[in-house]
């Protein structure tokens, strides 16, 4: 017992010393501050200056999620040619430089360019997240990696809870303008801690050079020839399908399922938080000891057991805790996928690979989000929830192939 409690402290206290985890985790600290300031405080400001119209209110999550579709592949083939550093840098100036353009035309009385903060900041976290993942590969240990994920993905579930909170606070406290400046200074934050990064290495003098279109080429022909990231890739499919599914039926399940009022969501969102945030530490502390795909499997199970119950439950505690349980698990999921790719790519293909897999799991929660409307006018909700939960078992069948095999032979395989 004494042994493995100093191996856990080793392994903490070497990921603290890690200068390159350290300013990332304070870097995305300030990202997740402008950009929940940003979706919520905007949201409010529309929702309030068109009397709440659903079309305007749409073009919200547009501005957020099209360019993931439009840009993610792009972003990541940019990312795998430029420097990590000066990429990252530059994106969160160039956010910031957005946000404050923003600020000017609201001054002016012209709030409809407000939908332009959130598609550029969008735009641009294409090309930054994963130059972010890159620097992972070049200056993390392979010991390190998922630790040091576990607590990357620790910050974004506190935010899950917080973010909201935040948002419209500064939102119905100080205004939009305010909100506005507050999203533009984090960026800048987020820039001036990214300077505290080590320097990008200088690129390799006999790299032939390759056009933008064969090396996207490239890009493909390394996931396809890669059977883990093949397999991952199948994965994200089934994954974002049952995501997609239910999605837009919370609301359903607290109206319908359970007969409250439809402002009980909220107790829905929280205790998903709250499970995420607890999840992060577990997944920290058990992360050195477990495979990412097994990791990933144990995630999946759990989410697709969550559905279950929350399909069934006609009690209201019983339906918060089956969201808690899924929340619980949901890191073992991000963590498991961000170092299986780290664990499975080359230094040079993180981006494209980023860029390929990302699209594949949007695509396919979209498709089923829109159908959602039409399933739940034809099927009872019990039904959706249980499909989703199959679903989600398909994609760990998917990943049966991986379960016993070392992380380390893969990489070579991915040529």
């Amino acid at each position: 017992m004494s042994e493995m409690t100093h191996d856990q402290n080793v392994g903490m206290g070497a990921l603290f010393k890690n200068q390159v985890i350290r300013t990332i985790l304070l870097s995305v600290l300030f990202l997740q501050i402008g950009i929940w300031v940003r979706n919520y405080s905007i949201l409010l400001y529309v929702i309030e200056k068109t009397n709440g119209n659903a079309i305007a209110v749409s073009l919200i999550s547009v501005a957020e999620f099209a360019p993931i579709f439009l840009f993610s592949f792009i972003g990541g083939t940019f990312a795998d040619r430029w420097r990590p550093k000066r990429t990252m840098i530059w994106c969160d100036v160039l956010s910031a430089v957005s946000v404050f353009a923003v600020l000017l035309t609201l001054f002016f009385g012209s709030w409809k360019m407000i939908f332009f903060a959130t598609l550029v900041s969008s735009i641009l976290s294409q090309f930054s997240q994963p130059s972010g993942m890159k620097l992972f590969k070049q200056h993390v240990p392979m010991e390190l990696v998922q630790m040091g994920m576990s607590m990357y993905q620790t910050v974004f579930a506190l935010f899950m809870i917080l973010g909201p909170i935040l948002g419209t606070f500064v939102y119905q406290r100080f205004g939009i303008l305010a909100a506005v400046a507050v999203m533009g200074i984090a960026f800048i934050c987020s820039a001036a801690v990214l300077l505290m990064l080590p320097a990008d290495k200088e690129p390799s003098a006999e790299k032939s050079k390759t056009t933008l279109m064969e090396e996207m080429k490239a890009g493909f022909r390394y996931v396809l020839n890669s059977r883990a990231l093949s397999l991952l890739g199948g994965c994200f499919a089934a994954a974002g399908l049952a995501i997609g599914l239910t999605q837009p039926l919370g609301v359903f399940l607290i109206t319908e399922r359970l007969g409250l009022p439809k402002e009980e969501l909220q107790w829905l969102m929280a205790a998903f938080g709250v499970g995420m945030i607890l999840g992060g530490g577990i997944t920290v502390a058990i992360s050195r000891k477990v495979q990412p795909q097994v990791l990933l499997a144990i995630g999946m199970a759990a989410s697709a057991i969550g559905f279950v119950g929350m399909g069934l439950s006609t009690v209201f505690w019983l339906t918060l805790t089956a969201q808690f349980f899924s929340g619980l698990f949901m890191p073992c999921i991000h963590i498991g996928i961000n170092t299986m790719i780290l664990q499975n790519t080359e230094e040079s293909f993180i981006g494209r690979v980023n860029g390929i897999l990302n699209p594949v799991f949007m695509g396919a929660m979209v498709i089923t989000m829109s159908a959602t409307g039409w399933l739940k006018t034809h099927l009872s909700i019990v039904y959706i929830y249980e499909t989703a939960a199959v679903l989600l078992f398909i994609g760990i069948m998917v990943l049966v192939p991986l379960m016993k095999k070392n992380p380390k032979v893969s990489l070579e395989e991915g040529v």
